[in-house]
């Protein structure tokens, strides 16, 4: 909604909420709200901790977790790409996000390759 756009301070502050929600989809929203509206000009590198801080037992929840950050990769590497060396994420979603990132055609073979070798 362009609602959402041009109130992106509340934006966030909602979106903080909605990850912390125990309610998976949610939760999910959240992240998607985060990766649509805050990996471009209105980026934060604190917005990646945001979902990091999820942990969840749900596959849906999981899975929007390594789109964020695969998402992130390509839209902001050098901020991004700590959370996989410091394996910030759980082993399923942490692979996850490597092999998406891996079949994205925004980052570059070099990148790619790199991300392979940080597979747990």
């Amino acid at each position: 909604p362009k609602v959402f756009r041009k109130n992106k301070d509340k934006l966030i502050d909602k979106i903080r909420e909605w990850t912390a929600s125990g309610q998976p989809y949610t939760c999910r929203f959240g992240m998607e709200m985060l990766m649509t509206h805050f990996l471009d000009e209105d980026f934060r590198v604190e917005y990646l901790g945001i979902p990091a801080a999820v942990h969840s037992e749900e596959y849906y929840v999981n899975m929007m977790i390594a789109w964020f950050y695969a998402t992130a990769l390509a839209k902001q590497w050098d901020a991004a790409v700590g959370y996989i060396e410091k394996k910030c994420l759980d082993p399923w979603t942490h692979n996850k996000t490597i092999q998406k990132a891996r079949e994205s055609y925004r980052i570059t073979r070099e990148q790619k390759e790199y991300l392979k070798t940080l597979k747990v």
